[in-house]
C-alpha cells in the first residue's frame, strides 16, 4: 500500500485531491490543510509521495520542500498554476518530480500519480537489489577470507610438524601480536590482518634440515647461519601473491628477526626501517619462545621474560612496542593460562 500525503491549505481542494485518489487502487491517502503540521508528519512517517501546493500562507510550497529536504528526501509532485514557469524552475532544483496544473483534471492527475509511483517502486526495488547484491559480494568475500585463513592456519601447522617450537605457540604468540597491534591504536582490520598473518611468521623452516631445527643443543656458528635462512625462505614462499593476509604473511617472516639497533638478521635492518608488523611480532615470539618448555630448555618465569623485554627495550626491541605489551600485562598472562601445550 502506498501512502500519499496531499498538502493544500484549501480544504476543498483537498477533498478533490483525496476523491481522485480514492479511484487509484493500492494508495492509501493522507490530507493536510497546515503545511507546519505535514512537516511534522513527515518527521514521524515516510510518505511514499507528496501532493504538494506551492500557494500556501505562511509556508509556501518552495519552503516546504526546502524544510523537508533538510529532514530526509521524499518525492514531490508540485502543484502551481500553469503561469508559473520560474516557481516550477526552483521546485525542479529543490527536487520536485513532477508537476499538476490548476485546476487539476482527474486523467492527467491519475496518469501523473501512478507513473511516480511506478517509478518509485521501480527505484526501490533496483536499491533493494543492490543492496542484496552488495551482500551476497560480502558473504562471498568472507567466505574466500575464511578458505584463506584456514590455508594459512593449515600450512603453518605443517611448519611446526617439523619444529620442536609446537602446541599452542601459534596462538599464544598470534594473541600477544593482537593485544600489541591494538594497544598501539592501529586501526581494527589492521590489527585482525596481523592477528591472522602472525601464525606464518616461520614458515621457512620447511627449508632448514633436520638434523639443525631438531638440533638438542645450541647450535653452531655454521649451522646458526643455515637456520638463519628460513627467514628468506618464509619470505619467498608467502611474498609476491594477491592476497593482503600472505603478503603481510611475507613481511613478518622476513623481518621479524630483525632487532631495533640494526644487529638483527637478514637484512640488518633498524629502529623503524623495521615494517611495524616485524617488530610486533617480535616482541609477542620472544615472550612466547622465553616463556614456553621445549625439549632442550626449561620455560622462564614470568617476570625474568617481562625483565628480558625490559632489557632489550631499544636494543633488540622496538621501545613502544615493549611498552604496549607491558601495558596490558595481565590480559597477556591470562593469554599465557589459556592457551597452554599439551602436558602442561
Amino acid at each position: 500500500m502506498a501512502i500519499v500525503l496531499a498538502v493544500d491549505d484549501n480544504a476543498t481542494n483537498l477533498r478533490v485531491i483525496e476523491a481522485m485518489l480514492g479511484q487509484i487502487p493500492g494508495i492509501e491517502s493522507i490530507a493536510l490543510e497546515d503545511p507546519q503540521l505535514a512537516l511534522a508528519w513527515c518527521r514521524e512517517n515516510r510518505p511514499d509521495l507528496i501532493l504538494l501546493d506551492y500557494m500556501m500562507p505562511g509556508l509556501d510550497g518552495l519552503e516546504f520542500m526546502r524544510r523537508l529536504k533538510s529532514q530526509g528526501e521524499a518525492p514531490v509532485i508540485m502543484i502551481t498554476a500553469d503561469t508559473e514557469r520560474q516557481v516550477r524552475y526552483q521546485a525542479l532544483a529543490l527536487g520536485a518530480r513532477d508537476f499538476l496544473n490548476k485546476p487539476l483534471d482527474a486523467a492527467e492527475f491519475t496518469a501523473r500519480v501512478k507513473n511516480q509511483l511506478a517509478l518509485i517502486d521501480a527505484e526501490r526495488k533496483l536499491a533493494d537489489r543492490a543492496a542484496w547484491l552488495a551482500e551476497e559480494v560480502e558473504k562471498a568475500t568472507a567466505l574466500i577470507r575464511a578458505r584463506e585463513r584456514e590455508a594459512v592456519l593449515r600450512l603453518s601447522r605443517a611448519a611446526e610438524y617439523r619444529d620442536p617450537e609446537t602446541g599452542a605457540h601459534l596462538l599464544r604468540m598470534a594473541n600477544y601480536t593482537r593485544l600489541i597491534a591494538a594497544r598501539l591504536q592501529l586501526p581494527p582490520p589492521e590489527v585482525q590482518l596481523l592477528f591472522e598473518a602472525a601464525p606464518m611468521h616461520d614458515i621457512g623452516k620447511v627449508g632448514i634440515p633436520d638434523a639443525i631445527l631438531l638440533k638438542p643443543g645450541r647450535l653452531d656458528e655454521a649451522e646458526f647461519a643455515i637456520m638463519k635462512r628460513h627467514a628468506e625462505i618464509g619470505h619467498q614462499i608467502l611474498a609476491d601473491s594477491s592476497s593482503d593476509l600472505l603478503k603481510l604473511a611475507a613481511e613478518i617472516a622476513w623481518s621479524h628477526h630483525e632487532k631495533w639497533d640494526g644487529s638483527g638478521y637478514p637484512r640488518g635492518l633498524s629502529g623503524e626501517s623495521i615494517p611495524r608488523s616485524g617488530r610486533i611480532v617480535a616482541v609477542a615470539d620472544v615472550f612466547d619462545a622465553l616463556t614456553s618448555e621445549r625439549p632442550y630448555k626449561r620455560a622462564w618465569p614470568l617476570d625474568k621474560a617481562r625483565d628480558f623485554l625490559l632489557d632489550g627495550r631499544g636494543a633488540h626491541f622496538d621501545p613502544a612496542c615493549v611498552d604496549a605489551f607491558l601495558a596490558v600485562w595481565e590480559e597477556a598472562l591470562a593469554i599465557h593460562d589459556r592457551y597452554r601445550d599439551d602436558g602442561e
